[in-house]
């Protein structure tokens, strides 16, 4: 299994929405961040496995939420460069990548 690092907006948007659904109710918020660790596990145990949208960018869906994480495989890492909730502009993350 690959190791995997967060854009740090990234990593915003996730501690922003697991906060989010536990000011709803704490097992809400507990039920968010199993999601979406099971999602980076998933994703970085086949990294090839999930659709691409943009690129070499690809999107592994949430079931429960409706979020999808967003990631490059690379050679020695999966970069996580969005926790994206799928209510937002579909593009919204695209500056994250531009090289």
């Amino acid at each position: 299994m690959k190791p995997h690092t967060f854009h740090p907006e990234a990593d915003e948007e996730y501690a922003v929405a697991a906060t989010h659904y536990a000011g709803i109710s704490l097992e809400l918020g507990g039920r968010f961040y199993d999601e979406i660790e099971c999602l980076i596990a998933e994703a970085c145990a086949a990294p090839h496995r999930f659709r691409r949208i943009d690129g070499d960018v690809r999107r592994h869906l949430a079931d429960n939420f409706p979020f999808a994480l967003l990631y490059l495989d690379e050679p020695d890492r999966v970069w996580i460069v969005a926790v994206m909730p799928l209510k937002r502009d579909p593009d919204y993350w695209k500056h994250r990548i531009a090289h």
